[in-house]
């Protein structure tokens, strides 16, 4: 509910919105990274969504005046934003992830891999020939938003999305009847590759729980909502990947390659695995935290 002591009578176009939920949001001091990473784009994002206007058009609707129901709706929103300190997409049941909309809920992770970058681009160079990738398997699933990005970018390929997680995998499940890609996207229950038949991919994609435990401690009250089995990775944040390096041989083509993200973990990662030399994929944000393996290397 809003805050009854706002005079809510006072904000009466978009633009007087805007402000109030900006200096509300600056107030309680939220913590921004699931899709914004400011103040002002979650507060466009939040009341474009709460009044039904398109995401990307918000100048041309700043001076338009608020009916009395809409004003309650937005501060309602902003009311949670700020109080209950819910990341924006589980407020509005979606997140958009490389301007593709999926549907989320606080049984799934928040889409904001960096390998969503790499997948725009095929995996080039690392990819030669996208009609060539056959099968794809995308670990750690979640919201499927990886598995269904990885079937538009390889159109011949099949893709099997595994979690561990019951739960996930029903938000999973959403999302590919979103997308129609039922025929192509396959959801797997399975503890990583444990319970996953056997056969040879062409790419795994992998963003696993790799949150160090301090870290996960000291995690800010936003991410606090995610479910911490998508996010603790042990002691050093590499339990799951300790498991899936000495696995993944097993599971990849000849050819095939592990395309891994380890977040903020690069050092952690380089001392539990000192002999491994892995390509370290660049994004717009990042140039550390997603790596590139072959077969050869893990077998060696």
């Amino acid at each position: 509910m809003p805050d009854s002591s706002v005079p809510s009578q006072h904000l009466l176009t978009l633009r007087d919105m805007m402000r109030y939920a900006i200096s509300r949001f600056g107030q309680a001091d939220l913590v921004f990274g699931h899709g914004n990473d400011n103040a002002w784009d979650e507060a466009a994002y939040l009341l474009l969504h709460t009044l039904h206007l398109p995401l990307d058009l918000l100048d041309p609707f700043l001076e338009a005046r608020l009916l009395p129901e809409e004003r309650e709706q937005c501060l309602s929103i902003i009311h949670r934003r700020t109080q209950e300190r819910l990341p924006a997409a589980y407020l509005t049941g979606e997140a958009w992830l490389r301007g593709r909309r999926f549907i989320v809920d606080p049984r799934v992770i928040i889409p904001r891999s960096h390998i969503a970058e790499l997948l725009d681009e095929q995996l080039s160079p690392w990819v030669d020939d996208t009609m060539n990738v056959g099968s794809v398997l995308d670990l750690c699933t979640g919201s499927a938003c990886l598995a269904i990005l990885a079937a538009q970018a390889f159109p011949q390929a099949q893709v099997d999305a595994v979690d561990i997680s019951e739960d996930a995998l029903a938000v999973a499940r959403q999302n590919v009847a979103l997308y129609q890609l039922q025929d192509r996207v396959t959801l797997h229950a399975s503890d990583l590759l444990d319970q996953l038949p056997r056969q040879p991919y062409d790419v795994i994609l992998c963003n696993p729980p790799y949150v160090n435990a301090q870290s996960m401690q000291e995690l800010p009250d936003e991410y606090k909502h995610e479910p911490s089995l998508a996010l603790a990775g042990g002691d050093d944040g590499m339990d799951l990947v300790r498991r899936l390096l000495r696995m993944a041989p097993e599971f990849l083509s000849p050819n095939g390659i592990l395309v891994l993200e380890i977040g903020h973990e690069y050092e952690n990662f380089v001392a539990a695995f000192p002999d491994l030399d892995p390509v370290w994929l660049e994004t717009e944000a990042s140039h550390d935290q997603v790596l590139l393996l072959n077969r050869d290397q893990l077998v060696s």
